[in-house]
């Protein structure tokens, strides 16, 4: 499994995010694009053929979250575009992540990569506990939706870079890991809470980090995407 940076293109709109990603056109390394909700629900599916076009791979990130058979079906519309990754919530339980992968299959057999989100990296332990009224540790509550996912036949996980380790210990190095929380030592965490480095994530067994503002709102993007790169894949 290679390791890759994905940017997080949290955007309004295909002209702001298509003016951004004009920036990385002379790179011999086409970023890996995350599509959020926001940019999605704007533009729809147009945006992902189009940024696909440009020859980026593509996180589809909707986290999908609802009835099996809901997202099934979604699942079924979402196997139609060129996407790379797409996910949904490992609290939907194992019915509906199986049901996510029945409905991404296509025809031919083939699939996008599908993997769950375990808890937000904005949530700390005690919101958790709190809001949510799960007892666990957050490692805990992890490594169950983990191991649910690959049981389900997920390909991996959205998880902190804190607990990508556990996770491959846990559910094998083969069993993917996406981790946001990733900010440059000398950055703003902005809304997150479990968070690391490039390097670190790497040290940790990060297989792909996911970078917005460190990246979208820096003064010169490119070279904060080729800082990543270098401290999380070329070091």
């Amino acid at each position: 499994m290679g390791k890759d940076v994905i940017v997080a293109c949290d955007f309004a709109s295909k002209e702001e995010t298509l003016a951004f990603l004009d920036r990385f056109e002379g790179l011999s390394r086409k970023p890996f694009v995350k599509i959020g909700m926001e940019l999605y629900y704007a533009e729809g599916p147009s945006i992902v053929r189009e940024i696909k076009a440009r020859g980026h791979k593509i996180f589809l990130d909707l986290k999908l979250h609802d009835i099996p058979n809901q997202v099934m079906k979604a699942m079924k519309v979402l196997s139609n575009l060129d996407i790379d990754m797409t996910n949904v919530h490992a609290a939907g339980t194992m019915p509906m992540m199986e049901a996510a992968i029945k409905g991404l299959t296509r025809e031919d057999g083939t699939r996008p990569m599908l993997i769950a989100v375990t808890q937000l990296t904005s949530t700390g332990e005690e919101i958790m506990k709190r809001d949510l009224l799960i007892a666990e540790s957050m490692e805990n509550t992890v490594m169950h939706y983990a191991k649910n996912a690959k049981s389900a036949g997920l390909d991996g996980v959205v998880c902190s870079p804190i607990e990508a380790e556990k996770v491959h210990k846990t559910c094998g190095s083969e069993f993917v890991t996406v981790t946001p929380g990733v900010r440059f030592a000398d950055g703003d965490k902005g809304d997150q809470v479990r968070v690391m480095t490039p390097e670190q994530a790497k040290l940790i067994g990060s297989d792909y980090i996911v970078v917005g503002r460190p990246i979208t709102a820096a003064e010169d993007p490119v070279a904060a995407y080729e800082r990543c790169v270098r401290e999380f894949i070329d070091r």
